[in-house]
């Protein structure tokens, strides 16, 4: 597989005209391509620089003319999910066309996007990205050859992997920020750049809810990665 990371600037993109005018970045959690009336859809995290830079690029995102259906699912403050189905863009056509296929999430930000992008064949690739250059611009972020046994890899560690996400996942918040800021300022290393007495300073907390709070994140942590090692070793 020629496995190609593209940073992408689409004229006729939505998403991307939105983050060209508002301070807004769009993350795909899910999309599926609609052959038949050639229509993407897609669910999406939109995260902005505060809450009415996400009200704005919401209003905008809705009333562009390539927007076909729009539907605001969650929202809590600069953070909303939304569903959106969008016509074909001109680089979609024209991936689609030479056999080209999404092999992972898409971000949108300042007026351009990250896709990654699989071919089967050296010769499709190269096709695309000439045709690419017609009505778009773009740069080459990355370009990989991926071998079978590559692939086999990746596909056998992927488990391992939601593994561990699923572990982050399960932390409270004040248990990611507890573990966050003892990693950062040192609490782990040896000798310790940080005591529990600096950890509740920071956090304005006793000492005991301070380490109840690293203790808990760690044992969720901690079996995760038994867990993860344990799939490893199937």
């Amino acid at each position: 597989m020629i496995d190609t990371t593209l940073d992408v600037e689409q004229y006729d993109c939505p998403f991307i005209d939105t983050t060209d005018d508002h301070e807004v970045g769009f993350s795909a959690i899910q999309w599926d391509f609609d052959q038949v009336d050639r229509e993407l859809e897609t669910r999406m995290l939109v995260e902005g620089g505060d809450r009415e830079a996400v009200s704005n690029g919401l209003a905008a995102l809705r009333d562009h003319s390539n927007m076909h259906d729009f539907d605001l699912l969650t929202r809590r403050g600069d953070v909303a999910h939304i569903r959106t189905v969008i016509a074909e863009t001109d680089a979609m056509a024209t991936i689609r066309d030479n056999d080209g296929y999404i092999t992972g999430p898409f971000h949108i930000e300042a007026g351009s996007e990250i896709w990654h992008v699989g071919f089967d064949d050296r010769t499709d690739a190269d096709t695309t990205l000439s045709e690419l250059e017609r009505d778009n611009e773009y740069d080459v972020l990355d370009r990989t050859n991926t071998e079978l046994p590559e692939m086999q890899d990746f596909v056998q560690n992927a488990g391992a992997a939601m593994t561990l996400i699923e572990g982050c996942r399960d932390l409270s918040d004040v248990e990611r920020e507890t573990l966050e800021t003892a990693v950062s300022d040192g609490y782990f290393e040896s000798p310790r750049g940080a005591t529990l007495g600096h950890l509740a300073d920071e956090f304005d907390v006793s000492k005991p809810a301070v380490s109840k709070n690293l203790r808990r994140g760690q044992q969720k942590m901690i079996e995760r990665v038994v867990e993860a090692m344990e799939e490893l070793e199937e």
